[in-house]
């Protein structure tokens, strides 16, 4: 290795969207990644399928999917939007369908679609792809450029140097990721986890795993923080759309209780509590000497009902004509206002992000290069942008490493 015009370092879905880029238009690129594998997070997310953005061409309507970072995104979507990103893939042969939830996958139904997309557009590009190969250091040269010291797979360190660098490592889980630019001046905001699942230590919750419902709303406890939407039960707790939006928006607040508070669910959130005690008083009426526990109320499945019923108060073999006003009232608060505690976290594996990193303040958003160290470029993750489930960090990714690439391979 010598001397290169362009360095990309980080082999995941910004780095690549922004060496192609940059090499398609004539520039020579290098590309970087520490590990053995190119686009490992591309290859597992979505459940093997790679959610690859999300159907909503209003640009505003997008932005306002990022907790962080929904302001900052507008202009860059200006430039890159998601409906440039599905002609992108479809000029290369890729075409995406549109599932009812606005999520985006290949038609193929593989990730690997996706990755075989990408390594041999890089290839095609000319970009040459070095994995098992970290960065050590990062520093700018007197005059211009940067040099790198680089960690191969058998433990020798090389210089190499760069007339542009772009960082797109990803988020700053560890120290090291955000470390490269914070030598060269850089603030980071201190990294938290986004996208995670809720541990719930009731045994009765627990024993209900892959029950789900469609509309559910949640309540953080006395943090302010309300969603509603599908909820999922596991093993572990509760997960879901639902969940995983209120951990990216409550990232910071929950953070900051150490993942301890207590969850309020109510599984009928299209009802007035009022119209459910009188739909319970009426079954009580009708159902007569019919179990309570084997006549749900819609739309919750019977598992669960048996459960709340239970929690209620009630015995398993109560009939409807024997319940109490009172009974009926503890009926209603479990079905609207059911109370666990929150005893931590379970990251999402196939959506792992992160909050925080590189201040946006720090960046031109309309190339993404530093205001800080000229010729330093930045892509993704890294940067202090994340977004809910559902594509919307792909997208950042997309087009923040498209931005990147077409400045860099200008300048």
């Amino acid at each position: 290795m010598s001397t290169s015009q362009i360095i990309v370092v980080g082999g995941g879905a910004a780095g690549f969207f922004a060496a192609i880029t940059a090499a398609e238009m004539g520039a020579k690129v290098r590309l970087l990644e520490k590990s053995g594998r190119f686009l490992e997070k591309v290859r597992i997310s979505g459940g093997g399928r790679c959610n690859v953005t999300h159907a909503c061409p209003d640009i505003r309507a997008m932005a306002g999917n990022y907790p962080r970072g929904s302001r900052a995104v507008l202009g860059p979507f200006h430039q890159f939007s998601m409906t440039d990103t599905v002609e992108w893939f479809g000029r290369r042969g890729v075409r995406l369908k549109t599932e009812r939830d606005g999520r985006m996958f290949p038609e193929s139904n593989t990730s690997e679609t996706i990755v075989a997309c990408l390594l041999g557009s890089a290839r095609d590009a000319g970009v040459e792809l070095f994995a098992n190969t970290e960065v050590a250091s990062l520093d700018a040269v007197h005059g211009g450029g940067y040099r790198l010291g680089i960690s191969g797979i058998k433990g020798e360190t090389v210089s190499l140097e760069a007339n542009r660098v772009l960082l797109a490592t990803g988020g700053c889980r560890s120290a090291s990721q955000g470390l490269l630019a914070a030598k060269l001046g850089h603030a980071l905001i201190p990294p938290v986890p986004s996208l995670f699942t809720f541990i719930i230590e009731s045994g009765w919750l627990r024993s209900l795993s892959g029950i789900s419902l469609e509309d559910v709303e949640v309540v953080a406890g006395d943090l302010g923080l309300r969603q509603r939407g599908p909820i999922l039960i596991t093993h572990w707790g509760l997960s879901g759309p639902v969940v995983l939006k209120m951990s990216a928006w409550g990232a910071r607040d929950l953070h900051a209780v150490n993942y301890r508070f207590t969850v309020r669910l109510n599984w009928m959130p299209g009802k007035p509590l009022d119209d459910i005690l009188g739909e319970i008083q009426h079954r009580r009426q009708s159902a007569g000497n019919k179990l309570v526990s084997q006549i749900p109320i819609a739309p919750v499945p019977l598992r669960l009902w048996e459960n709340l019923v239970m929690a209620a108060g009630l015995n398993r073999d109560a009939r409807w004509s024997g319940i109490t006003r009172n009974q009926i009232h503890a009926l209603g608060m479990q079905l609207t206002r059911s109370e666990f505690p929150v005893a931590g976290k379970s990251l999402n594996k196939d959506e792992f992000v992160t909050c925080g990193g590189i201040k946006l303040g720090e960046v031109n958003l309309q190339t993404m290069e530093s205001k800080v160290s000229p010729g330093l470029f930045f892509a993704g993750e890294l940067l202090d942008i994340d977004g809910i489930t559902g594509g919307f960090n792909f997208q950042a990714a997309w087009t923040t490493g498209y931005i990147a690439g077409r400045a860099m391979a200008s300048s």
